[in-house]
């Protein structure tokens, strides 16, 4: 068990960094500014973000060195998916009621553009064609605790577990066993799963729920949360990866996502069958 434990509030949600070294002072606050320039990046519920200034003008707009990775990524699953994983599904989101406001008041639907139609990456800079409300919830949380467990692998700190409520990255020899949340009881676990030196994140439809049926993961095609998959668990090496392909798994075969990413997996659909991989080595009950 890790000696010293910061918890903290990220994204709207809470954290903690566990370690055996007390983290330092200046350390924290490299932390908390690493987490405010993520959120003021990609955040479509701040107003002053650049997520909320690309939803009113079109344009070219600047974002960060490391946004390739998270924007690379999400071309990857929109492709492995058929463009069921796309950030371009911020404003059918929003017309559901998940929006800046959190009215959780649904509105009239309408359908969302093509990638190749509405934007334009090129490393660096993102060149909109219209006004685009952009959502990066399927892999952004799990791509700033990958950040951030850099900068714990820069000050040297070796063995620690990052916990972004539920997404999880650990690193080190000690023991990291979680428990997979029950996605019809939220105070029960359904197995157990000791992740060493990689990640674990998961989705589930009864996460950022409300309304009658209403839930965050939505199907683009459908314009409506998808009800096939209820709940999906990825371990995968990096949280970004596992957090994205957690979301993928709701649309796409894992055979699919395999010719791309090396991870395991369960999955349980509406039906409550629980299908895993053939490596997976945790303990259902």
């Amino acid at each position: 068990m890790l000696k010293h434990k910061y918890p903290f509030e990220a994204l709207g949600t809470q954290w903690s960094i566990e370690t055996n070294e007390e983290i330092s002072t200046s350390l924290k606050q490299t932390i908390q500014e690493t987490v405010e320039s993520f959120d003021v990046t990609y955040s479509r519920f701040r107003k002053d973000s650049l997520i909320t200034e690309i939803s009113k003008t079109p344009g070219s707009y600047t974002f960060p060195g490391d946004a390739s990775v998270l924007f690379d990524f999400y071309k990857s699953l929109y492709d492995l998916t058929d463009a069921k994983v796309t950030p371009l599904i911020g404003d059918m989101i929003s017309r559901a009621g998940y929006d800046a406001e959190y009215s959780l008041k649904p509105r009239s639907q309408e359908s969302i553009p093509t990638w190749d139609d509405v934007l334009s990456w090129d490393g660096h800079v993102l060149t909109t064609s219209k006004p685009v409300i952009l959502d990066f919830g399927a892999a952004g949380k799990g791509a700033l605790v990958d950040t951030i467990c850099a900068l714990l692998d820069v000050h040297s700190i070796n063995e620690y577990v990052v916990d972004a409520s539920g997404d999880i990255r650990h690193k080190g020899a000690s023991e990291n066993k979680v428990g997979l949340e029950h996605p019809f009881d939220a105070t029960k676990i359904i197995g157990t799963v000791d992740v060493q030196n990689k990640s674990i994140c998961a989705s589930a439809s009864n996460r950022r729920a409300w309304g009658e049926g209403m839930h965050h993961i939505f199907d683009p095609d459908a314009m409506a949360p998808t009800n096939t998959i209820i709940a999906t668990w990825v371990i995968a090496d990096e949280a970004m990866i596992a957090d994205g392909l957690a979301t993928a798994l709701f649309f796409a075969e894992p055979k699919k996502l395999k010719t791309q990413y090396d991870f395991e997996y369960i999955r349980i659909d509406n039906k409550g069958t629980v299908e895993y991989s053939p490596y997976f080595e945790g303990k259902l009950f």
